[in-house]
């Protein structure tokens, strides 16, 4: 009977202890985690405010947000809500730091997107007139303090410091070592690039915050970006055309397709350029095809209707960017069939850049 009750009984207690560790897991996972202090002595931390701001056509707009207060009223809700997200605000510096590090809001991640890009930080260096990449800050759920790279150069060197795509940031904090210089980097002399487009503009589903198309192009022409990319929410509304003209870019790009019907591009797309080319006579406007084969094959056989309707009518500088070797290649460059990976935005960029280049030569 021993023999036969003592196995019994370690099985009982062996269950008995599963479930015990599996509640104390649980407890574990769904405790709040203690946000982290800028405590420690290693660091010397600035606000980030105080240094160069990109990627933000508004500067009164609230710090790291992508509209200004004042569009609340006029835009739709979806397009305001993701207007706080940071996509494409970046900061530029200069420091001889031999370590760099951050404090920032932090955040999790979509099922498909990694939460470097989603929430994180991406950091880049000026070496040798190339932007090279040099280090990523891994978020927590709640704030978060990351080093971003260690073993730099000890001269002054420029850097370039991505914000998370899609999550908001109320607060960012730079660390540098102790006696370090840290300042500003220079002014930008040319006028930047808006794009406005869709969740495939704001960066889904990248794997760090600085690989998405319109951040890649940045680093290859050495041009501040402003991203008016909003998930699910590019859709040519008048009140972006307005918001649009009230910036003095070198180029806009209008990028929306994937996110409209056949029906609403007929309907929008060429109101919005005519709004924005009375306001704004002059700069180059390009209209890009949507990326994705077959879907997007009858908007952009409508686009290519709706420029030669334009150009019919006199709208002057207009330009055109094909969409099928956008994402070129057996491999599919994306996630889920339809927002890119690195290997898709790189693909994107390397289509886009000759383009761009050509017409920025032309205007500026």
């Amino acid at each position: 009977m021993k023999s036969t009750l003592l196995p019994l009984l370690i099985i009982v207690l062996t269950l008995i202890g599963c479930a015990s560790a599996r509640n104390s897991a649980t407890v574990q996972s769904t405790a709040s985690p203690q946000p982290d202090q800028p405590t420690s002595p290693e660091w010397h931390w600035r606000d980030a405010r105080t240094l160069r701001v990109e990627g933000r056509g508004w500067p009164d707009a609230t710090p790291f947000c992508r509209l200004p207060d004042s569009a609340q009223s006029a835009v739709p809700p979806a397009v305001w809500n993701l207007s706080r997200h940071s996509a494409g605000v970046c900061v530029r510096f200069i420091t001889d730091s031999t370590s760099i590090a951050a404090i920032w809001d932090g955040g999790g991640a979509m099922p498909h997107m990694a939460a470097t890009a989603n929430s994180g930080l991406d950091l880049y260096a000026r070496s040798d007139g190339l932007w090279v990449f040099r280090g990523v800050a891994k978020p927590k759920l709640t704030r978060t303090t990351a080093t971003l790279a260690t073993n730099l150069p000890s001269n002054p060197t420029e850097y370039l410091l991505y914000l998370p795509l899609y999550n908001n940031v109320t607060d960012l904090q730079i660390g540098v070592t102790p006696g370090a210089r840290l300042e500003p980097a220079p002014l930008r002399i040319q006028r930047p690039i808006v794009f406005y487009g869709t969740s495939i503009t704001q960066g889904g589903c990248a794997a760090r915050s600085g690989m998405c198309h319109a951040a890649i192009l940045g680093r290859h022409l050495n041009r501040e970006i402003i991203n008016l990319g909003f998930s699910g929410a590019g859709k040519m509304e008048p009140a972006l055309a307005d918001l649009l003209a009230q910036l003095d870019p070198a180029l806009y790009v209008l990028e929306c397709l994937p996110n409209m019907t056949a029906e609403m591009t007929r309907e929008r797309f060429a109101p919005f350029v005519r709004r924005l080319r009375d306001q704004r006579p002059d700069t180059p406007i390009l209209l890009v095809e949507h990326p994705i084969y077959p879907q997007g094959a009858d908007r952009n056989e409508l686009l290519r209707e709706i420029l030669n309707e334009l150009t019919a009518e006199g709208v002057p500088n207009l330009h055109r960017l094909p969409g099928k070797n956008q994402l070129a290649g057996r491999e599919n460059g994306t996630v889920d069939g339809i927002h890119p990976t690195d290997l898709g935005f790189t693909r994107m960029a390397n289509v886009y850049e000759p383009i761009l280049r050509e017409i920025l030569k032309a205007s500026d």
